[in-house]
């Protein structure tokens, strides 16, 4: 069987893995994006493995990213992001991924869809997923995107070129509101299971977060460890959907899509080991969090996850701020692969709460140009 090419790059942007495209070498049907995501990524694999495609098995290395002009005028470019399950045919593009967000504006630079003549380059990158702005500073070298760096992200092996990224408002982004019932807890009500108290929170994506002690655990267990007690497995599952309907995603479980909300468990910090196998004190972080989604345990935390856990300890009464360590306006989010640090901006108006914004630093790198080859 014949294949065609599509040109391509393969990009790691933050602790994640994708395959962008340029908006123009794609069909102008987006309807035709899915099946060319699914061929290239190499799902649905029964095996988990996404052999025959750039996949790598897990959520965090299952993703496509287009990349074209902007549809609105503080823009420099739209970015749109597409989440592909691995062992399904499905392909979601019902929210953002924050760490390949950090790759954006390098391939906006270094393919020539904005220019760079100076040593840093704001790019403005509209999210078509959340209707979001973000701001990228992304450092130059020679007019293109700088790579080399000394600095370091949990989850990533060496050290390269630090990008700061700006996401601004990002309360809101799929229910129009940060608190989507307007409550900084809810309970919800399992008839096997029992009450649990959780906090809804819509910021950069729809979340619920729950006690680790609710569930029986630490959140300082390993993902190999969370990940084998199949009874918890099912029981963040029925939550995250129950907390799905709550938040007005769906009006049943069945219409709530795999990647949102997300659901974490909190609470304050221990020691524990991260994947690399070093020791952490909890001394050095200011919340434990392990986040859930596609049915897997992030073996580094989702960016946009992070972020919505870093504006939930902003906002008084929630889970999440009542086992938050107090430390500035920093957070610092101890997760399997290490301590993630954020800045969340959150203000209160006439009674009105509003995230302002959502600061995060990381690191991105072009593996590969060329082709794609997707069967016909």
């Amino acid at each position: 069987m014949s294949q065609k090419r599509v040109p391509a790059i393969f990009m790691r942007g933050g602790s994640s893995k994708g395959v962008f495209f340029h908006s123009s070498d794609l069909p102008e049907d987006k309807n035709k994006w899915n099946e060319i995501f699914l061929s290239v990524l190499g799902s649905p694999d029964p095996y988990g493995r996404q052999l025959n495609g750039m996949g790598g098995g897990i959520s965090s290395l299952s993703k496509a990213v287009v990349i074209g002009p902007p549809t609105r005028p503080d823009a420099d470019v739209d970015y749109t992001f597409a989440q592909v399950s691995v062992r399904d045919a499905l392909v979601d593009y019902s929210s953002n991924c924050g760490n390949l967000s950090s790759a954006v504006g390098p391939f906006a630079i270094d393919t020539g869809l904005v220019d760079a003549s100076a040593t840093e380059r704001e790019v403005r990158i509209h999210n078509t997923n959340s209707r979001k702005l973000i701001v990228s500073r992304v450092p130059i070298r020679a007019g293109l995107s700088e790579v080399v760096g000394d600095f370091s992200i949990p989850g990533v092996s060496g050290t390269g070129a630090k990008i700061q990224l700006d996401f601004l408002d990002p309360g809101g982004t799929r229910t129009g509101r940060l608190l989507p019932t307007g409550n900084t807890i809810d309970t919800i009500t399992l008839p096997h299971a029992g009450d649990f108290e959780v906090s809804l929170v819509d910021a950069s994506v729809p979340c619920a977060f729950i006690e680790a002690k609710a569930l029986g655990v630490t959140g300082s267990e390993t993902v190999e460890e969370l990940e084998a007690n199949g009874n918890l497995m099912n029981l963040v599952e029925e939550l995250r959907l129950a907390a799905g309907v709550k938040m007005g995603l769906g009006e049943t479980i069945d219409q709530i899509p795999p990647t949102a909300p997300k659901l974490g468990i909190v609470a304050t910090p221990l020691a524990y080991k991260t994947l690399a196998g070093e020791e952490v004190d909890p001394s050095s972080a200011s919340l434990m969090t392990r986040i859930w989604s596609m049915g897997q345990v992030h073996r580094v935390l989702p960016l946009t996850g992070a972020m919505c856990l870093a504006v939930a300890c902003k906002i008084p009464g929630t889970i999440c701020e009542r086992n938050t360590k107090r430390e500035g306006i920093g957070v610092k989010l101890a997760n399997p692969s290490g301590v993630l640090p954020l800045n969340a901006a959150v203000e209160i108006q006439d009674q009105k709460i509003m995230a302002k914004h959502v600061t995060a630093y990381r690191t991105a790198r072009t593996l590969m140009e060329g082709n794609i080859l997707v069967p016909e």
